[in-house]
């Protein structure tokens, strides 16, 4: 097998995945804040975190994979050590989206199932646990408490604050020493009460927020920094393996994290740190004013196959900036459609392409698709590489499609390679479940039953008319449900 090796942000250099028990990862991954709908720059880095899970998986680890969900607490002006601004949570209630919500707990559980369900159209894998902030604000006030009394943190008449000058290490991971704090980040929130503007919330006493819980300190909301670093420890303990996130999260939030942590526990927090670059839209920073803002709900509405959006996502290895195009999705598309025509001929020699083939045959395909595997795992395992391991892959379905008729040993060693491949990108073909239907009777989209929408689109497929079957995926998203294509038809799930 060979060596995982990852880009360490802390020791600035590639180096191998160790595992502190061997063979067993334990992994932390930053999830998003739930004030709306999850963009394709949150999945870039939600993706690359699930290609590490794949990769470790194909190595035969075991993987304890822990990814949140921050549903209070993470405020708009984050990119200061100690964030200001309205918790996001808030301010998404505040908003016209907003409106159709009685409360900011059904905002949060609304965008938090819709984050889920994109997680599923995009096949990424499950976590061991998702842990919500809200659902772990005990851990929190302890760690806090715990931290005033090592000496570390201090209460004010505003709330707890970390301090800084506590922690010699401040700065380690993203270069903001405290040296040169100040001059790195001159927009901090200004507070009186805090000794130093470098100093961060662990807790802010406001009993007019309205995700609120009573602490030693009073009514208040605890700090976005103190709930990853407590989640983190509740399911993985005082050190970690692996602890991932956008590049963007390296500062500030990051950087707390370790501070608050290694100060509490007196132990390194994560032994290695993955960040993953910033997306750019034909080559333009992504932005709602400039028109070129996509949610994966966006695209998927607009007719794009779910598994062409992951393909073209990981298109571009993770340690480097990346520039979606349509004209990328297009490609994308092609190479998923290529999987899929692999898999129609798979069948038409008599062999489940679904079917457990255990390793390659010996016949010539056989031979020359486990080269291509095993360069594919090779690229993964080399800071996952996936521009090589994305071409090695469709390397191997050209293979396939040169063969004018597969006989049952290279359909065989054909579904092997797909097998393999779809476990380790997760492109060949969705294994995430579809959440069943909410209700047991037939539904009806503008008085026809959704099942006649869904066979008029499959006839105009057929015919080649892609724009009434576009249109047709486009007027059911809208009334809220989604359309997968799979080997055996169409499925259809109710959204949200």
């Amino acid at each position: 097998m060979p060596i995982f090796r990852l880009y360490d942000t802390l020791s600035r250099k590639v180096r191998p995945l160790e595992p502190l028990e061997p063979d067993h990862l334990r992994f932390y991954t930053c999830g998003p804040t739930v004030y709306s709908y999850a963009h394709i720059g949150n999945f870039r880095s939600f993706v690359a975190a699930d290609l590490v899970v794949r990769t470790a998986k194909a190595l035969g680890w075991r993987v304890s994979w822990i990814t949140n969900i921050t549903d209070v607490g993470h405020l708009s002006e984050d990119d200061v050590a100690d964030a200001g601004g309205e918790d996001r949570m808030e301010k998404a209630l505040r908003s016209k989206e907003g409106e159709h919500f009685a409360n900011v707990w059904d905002l949060a559980e609304h965008y938090a199932l819709a984050y889920l369900e994109d997680w599923r159209a995009l096949n990424l894998s499950e976590p061991l646990v998702r842990p919500r902030a809200t659902q772990h604000v005990r851990e929190q006030i302890v760690m806090t408490q715990a931290l005033i009394e090592k000496g570390n943190a201090y209460e004010t008449p505003t709330g707890v604050y970390f301090d800084v000058d506590s922690f010699p290490d401040y700065g380690k991971l993203s270069g903001n020493t405290r040296g040169k704090l100040l001059d790195a980040v001159r927009d901090v929130v200004q507070d009186e009460n805090k000794r130093q503007q470098a100093d961060f919330a662990l807790w802010k006493k406001d009993d007019k927020h309205l995700m609120q819980w009573f602490s030693p300190w009073g009514w208040g909301f605890p700090g976005w920094h103190i709930e990853c670093s407590a989640m983190a420890r509740a399911y993985l303990g005082d050190v970690i393996d692996l602890h991932s996130g956008g590049e963007d999260n390296a500062f500030p939030h990051h950087e707390c994290e370790i501070a608050q942590t290694e100060a509490y526990t007196g132990r390194p927090f994560s032994r290695h740190w993955m960040h993953v670059r910033h997306l750019q839209v034909e080559g333009e920073k992504m932005a709602k004013s400039a028109g070129n803002f996509f949610t994966i709900r966006d695209l998927v509405a607009q007719g794009h196959d779910p598994l062409a959006v992951r393909y073209a996502l990981i298109s571009t290895p993770y340690g480097r900036p990346f520039n979606f195009t349509m004209q990328l999705l297009r490609d994308a598309a092609a190479n998923v459609g290529r999987f899929r025509e692999c898999e129609r001929r798979i069948r038409a020699a008599g062999v489940d392409p679904l079917a457990f083939v255990e390793e390659s045959g010996a016949d010539e395909l056989g031979r020359e698709l486990a080269e291509d595997y095993a360069e594919c795992l090779a690229a993964m395992c080399d800071d996952l590489n996936t521009s090589v391991a994305l071409a090695k892959a469709v390397e191997g379905a050209k293979a396939i499609l040169r063969v004018p008729s597969l006989d049952e040993a290279n359909a065989r060693s054909a579904a092997w390679f797909l097998r393999k491949v779809n476990e380790l990108l997760g492109i060949v073909r969705n294994d995430a479940p579809l959440d069943p239907v909410p209700d047991t009777g037939s539904r009806e989209i503008e008085g026809r039953p959704i099942e006649e929408w869904v066979a008029e689109r499959t006839a105009a497929k057929a015919s080649r008319d892609f724009d009434l079957a576009d249109s047709i995926r486009a007027k059911l998203a809208e009334a809220g449900i989604e359309l997968r294509d799979t080997p055996a038809g169409t499925e259809w799930s109710a959204l949200g």
